[in-house]
């Protein structure tokens, strides 16, 4: 067996740089880059092993741990799964700020290939410098606390290792099953070992995602069920985006006349014009999804989670005899809720059970149904979104802004977001108009996800504009990404609105019978509300800025940021307390006893809702 001689961090990016993955019939690097920020305990080892490859693997300087993590996880959502960018930190505080981003790739499926520093495996200077020390376990560092946030978790402290663990974190994130976050603890010794590693370990490889078949018998019971419905209903899951299946879905709800709901992760599975797009479904969902949820009697739940923002917490499907169908790369997620799996690829799953249904549709009157209630959905967006609509304070609403830019918006527009009050907002308001053109993060609902996650798309999509929408909550959380994508050249649109703090949250907690209480500014303990001039801050990092104070504004500027050549950031003030209704009900903790009388209402409301909660029927 022919050997060569390298360092344990050369062999792993070497390594790397030779994976390759089949995209659009052509082999494309696997990992096309990597973001680091370097420390002691990745900068003297892995350091110069990256620098030696930047020609086929080119790393990007990050601002902040978290935001350089996320814009990977936001890379790989907007390259659908087939490209997995690296991210690299030090020991101690560098890998822990990372911990974050791998929760939110674990939540949403995502691949991302994690490298952390770590302390020496020897042990002999311990502690070193940021190393935490747990009594009675030297073993553990603060990389442990990954384990519960990847799908993959390693520590190399021998250089053969690498062999072994490699392999097995590529075939991870690869498998659709299984496609998370990987992890492999680097110790700083280990890191820079020479070993005889085998040659072959880094002749390039060509990779293809598998797309797993669906079992006969899962597939005659699923159609079988399918095919006795009266009122079926198709869940539209971020499994779609993944599969490629948005044509094989479109044909099939076309041929069987079975309406469609997308979840937030799935939206953009099909354009809102089509006439079988019922819209979002559940908790942040709309009138129509909910009302034809309520009433099917099967449900086709493609590549969905059944997280409980589309389940309305299990209350929202209220025929006791309704039948789920899971069909799911993951018989985790296939299963839930006594479904019948269908544990498959989204496309080929879809195949079978066309194939097996044959002529059979939905009856006329179910899809009648359907588009009626739709257009009511959409007479209301309109209605609400329109600039003419009053706000209760007179500042624009996130309706109108959204729809502002919505009527804006090219079919290749692609919209990111995150937590608050814009994963809601823009699931009812944007309305696509190209399939895969929409990422809110709300499997994990980080906050600070927006900006960063804006550049990892861009890097995906270059020849795309990539529209960022952040409340003022999200940008002070985190921001420094927009210095990222003017240093890196990786244009953004980014839409800030301010509403004066947390001002959803505000809205769960008076909903829910508190008292506003430290969400809004004007409610915290602060000596005086500071106005954040956001544009001001924005321009200090390079970017095109302005503030506008109307719709007409906003309009205007929008058109100015299209056409600029770097990143530009519009800020605008919207009402804190206006929201688009609809949605379904949602469980969260109310306390049994108070002496509010207002959270004692809201519990005897939160019990009422309980009733008639899903649990198995």
């Amino acid at each position: 067996m022919k050997t060569v001689r390298v360092t344990t961090a050369d062999a792993i990016v070497r390594y790397l740089a030779a994976q390759k993955i089949v995209i659009d019939g052509h082999p494309r690097p696997l990992f096309p880059g990597a973001f680091a920020i370097f420390g002691h305990g990745n900068v003297t080892c892995l350091g110069p092993a990256l620098e030696a490859v930047q020609d086929v693997l080119p790393t990007w300087r990050g601002q902040n741990e978290q935001g350089m993590a996320l814009a990977a996880v936001a890379y790989a959502k907007a390259m659908r799964r087939r490209q997995i960018m690296v991210v690299t930190s030090s020991i101690g505080p560098g890998a822990t700020n990372m911990v974050t981003a791998a929760a939110v790739a674990h939540a949403n499926r995502l691949p991302v290939l994690l490298l952390a520093g770590d302390t020496f495996a020897h042990r002999i200077p311990d502690p070193v410098l940021q190393q935490i020390e747990v009594f009675g376990d030297p073993s553990v560092t603060v990389n442990d606390a990954f384990k519960p946030v990847t799908r993959f978790w390693d520590r190399i402290v021998r250089p053969a290792q690498v062999v072994h663990s490699l392999p097995h974190a590529v075939a991870t994130m690869l498998d659709p099953a299984t496609c998370g976050p990987a992890f492999l603890a680097l110790p700083q010794d280990v890191q820079g070992e020479a070993y005889d590693f085998p040659e072959r370990l880094f002749e390039p490889t060509v990779h293809e995602i598998a797309r797993p078949r669906p079992d006969r018998d899962q597939a005659e019971r699923a159609a079988t069920a399918l095919a006795s419905a009266s009122r079926p209903l198709i869940i539209a899951g971020g499994g779609v985006h993944y599969s490629f299946a948005e044509a094989a879905l479109t044909e099939f709800a076309e041929r069987h006349r079975i309406p469609v709901v997308e979840t937030v992760a799935g939206k953009a599975s099909l354009v809102a014009a089509h006439p079988l797009n019922a819209g979002p479904i559940g908790v942040t969902g709309c009138t129509s999804a909910n009302e034809l949820a309520a009433e099917a009697d099967v449900v086709l739940a493609v590549g969905t989670r059944l997280q409980d923002f589309t389940t309305g917490s299990w209350t929202l499907f209220r025929d006791e005899s309704v039948r789920f169908i899971g069909l799911n790369t993951a018989r985790f997620d296939a299963v839930k809720h006594l479904g019948l799996a269908l544990v498959a690829d989204a496309r080929e799953g879809l195949a079978e059970l066309a194939a097996r249904v044959g002529d059979w549709s939905a009856p006329d009157g179910w899809a009648e149904r359907a588009a009626t209630e739709t257009a009511q959905y959409h007479r209301y967006i309109d209605k609400i979104a329109s600039p003419s609509a009053a706000s209760q304070d007179e500042s624009p609403t996130y309706a109108q802004v959204i729809g502002a830019i919505d009527r804006l918006a090219e079919p290749t527009d692609y919209a990111v977001s995150a937590a608050g009050g814009f994963p809601g907002e823009l699931n009812n308001g944007w309305r696509a108009k190209g399939v895969n053109t929409f990422d809110s993060e709300y499997g994990y609902s980080c906050m600070g996800y927006e900006i960063s996650g804006g550049w990892g798309a861009k890097m995906a999509l270059p020849e795309r504009e990539v529209i960022v929408f952040v409340g003022d909550g999200s940008y002070l959380m985190m921001n420094s990404d927009l210095y990222s994508s003017v240093l890196s050249g990786h244009k953004l649109i980014v839409i800030v609105c301010d509403n004066g703090g947390f001002a959803v949250i505000n809205r769960l907690q008076v909903n829910q019978g508190g008292a506003p209480f430290n969400n809004l500014l004007v409610d915290s303990r602060v000596r005086e509300v500071v106005p954040v001039d956001f544009a001001a801050h924005a321009a200090s990092m390079g970017c095109h800025a302005e503030s506008v104070e109307s719709i007409a504004e906003l309009e205007a500027a929008f058109g100015r940021a299209r056409a600029a050549d770097r990143t530009t950031v519009i800020a605008i003030r919207t009402s804190a307390h206006d929201w688009t209704e609809g949605g379904t009900f949602w469980e969260v903790g109310v306390p049994e006893v108070s002496d509010r009388p207002a959270i004692s209402a809201a519990r005897r409301a939160m019990d009422a809702g309980k009733r008639d909660q899903r649990v198995g029927w």
